[in-house]
């Protein structure tokens, strides 16, 4: 049996709740600025790992000649990463 008095309800409470919302950008605002800070923070996280990862591969000590060069390739791709995070060499 169908209780049409429960859907009516419902609709009456979406329709109140989105009256009760505020106007306006603040929720847009906040939820740019928790986007903002989230993007900040994976951005501060990658570059976390990339330094660790430059830092093992200078690091590395070879004799090997392929190795050497992987490793230098290897370093060249992570310097490019990082600098286009902004990131400088800091001495």
């Amino acid at each position: 049996m169908s209780r049409g008095w429960e859907s009516k309800s419902v609709e009456e409470q979406q329709s109140l709740a989105g009256e009760t919302k505020p106007a306006g950008t603040a929720p847009n605002a906040a939820s740019d600025k928790a986007a903002l800070a989230r993007s900040e923070a994976e951005k501060k996280r990658l570059r976390q790992a990339l330094e660790l990862q430059r830092e093992r591969v200078l690091s590395e000590r070879t004799s090997n000649p392929h190795r050497r060069s992987a490793l230098e390739n290897a370093l060249a791709d992570i310097e490019e990463k990082l600098a286009e995070l902004g990131w400088t060499i800091h001495l």
